[in-house]
């Protein structure tokens, strides 16, 4: 039991020093605050005598007035520093912006004049586009129709634009419906050149002597026989480079069926191609492809020679289409005349 009255006595002894701490500190803060309040309502008097007879003025005031006054004061210079400093940023950023508008400006005007080149090229590639497709026989009428409705519109000066869309967003936006217009007659003419292209590698129209060597000695038709001395049908063409060994190669596409030595002929290759056309050559010093070959244009066959019954190294070239045999020259010319 004394242990317990012992530990009460304790712990009322500890409240009460708490208890006492806490009333010194508050009248610690009190007293703080009273020096403080009399500091700041000590009252001075500021004298204005003046320099004559007339009255002396009075000016009572307080530390805490002076203070408040101070506070205003300095309150007062800093907002004027603070708007001066945002005024400056302000005319800074306008100018700024300014500049920025400028150039805006000045690379619109060059977006709308490289606009104007664009349209005007755009017109020239419509007008070459219609006359390409007039002459591959493809329909252009509604490209031709809108290309003079949208003439007439700039000749007239008319602006058909959409409220709030400038009149140069408005020409790109036509320049690319008539770009997307244009693709199908584009593709159309590139299907066209596709298959003539193909048509060129099935039909002998390649000059039969690699890199075009050569001349024409004798022509297809009526001629004298250089040996007989009497007139014949020349079933061919005889070409010369004056010398051995030159490459032949096939004038198109297709097989070849035959590689041997005649008496007449020498040695020669006959080639199967589409289209019922065969080609033959003749004369050659030696053979480059073989029976059942398959060989494509441009690809070497053989070398000009001079066997069989010949005066001298050229090659001897036939064109049969059918059973008919033609003239070879109407076919090497084929590429010349389509390029014209």
């Amino acid at each position: 039991m004394a242990s317990v009255h012992e530990y009460k006595r304790f712990e009322n002894k500890l409240v009460q020093k708490i208890k006492n701490a806490a009333l010194a500190v508050v009248f610690f803060i009190g007293r703080i605050f009273r020096a403080i309040g009399r500091f700041l309502t000590k009252r001075y008097t500021l004298v204005f005598v003046p320099h004559s007879e007339k009255k002396v003025y009075n000016l009572h005031v307080t530390v805490l007035s002076v203070f408040c006054f101070l506070l205003v004061t300095f309150g007062i210079l800093g907002a004027i520093f603070w708007y001066g400093a945002s005024y400056s940023n302000t005319l800074y950023s306008v100018a700024d912006r300014d500049g920025r508008l400028r150039d805006t400006q000045a690379s619109l005007d060059q977006l709308r004049d490289e606009t104007t080149l664009l349209l005007r090229e755009a017109r020239s590639f419509q007008n070459a586009l219609s006359s390409v497709l007039s002459a591959l026989g493809i329909n252009s009428s509604s490209t031709a129709s809108q290309s003079t409705s949208g003439d007439l519109i700039s000749f007239l000066g008319i602006r058909e634009t959409p409220e709030g869309v400038l009149p140069e967003v408005d020409d790109i936006r036509q320049l690319t419906a008539f770009l997307s217009q244009s693709r199908g007659p584009i593709l159309e003419i590139g299907s066209l050149l596709d298959s003539q292209s193909a048509l060129l590698t099935e039909i002998p129209s390649l000059w039969p002597v690699r890199g075009g060597l050569g001349h024409i000695t004798m022509f297809f038709g009526q001629n004298i026989h250089p040996i007989h001395g009497q007139y014949y049908i020349h079933r061919g063409i005889d070409i010369s480079t004056y010398r051995y060994g030159d490459p032949i190669i096939a004038t198109a596409d297709g097989q070849v069926v035959t590689a041997e030595y005649s008496y007449d002929y020498g040695n020669y290759i006959i080639i199967r191609h589409k289209h019922g056309y065969y080609t033959r050559y003749a004369h050659l010093q030696q053979f480059r492809a073989t029976v059942g070959q398959r060989v494509q244009q441009g690809e070497i066959i053989g070398y000009i020679g001079n066997t069989g019954i010949s005066t001298g190294p050229h090659l001897h070239y036939e064109v049969q289409v059918g059973s008919d045999v033609v003239d070879p020259y109407r076919y090497i010319t084929i590429r010349s005349t389509l390029s014209r």
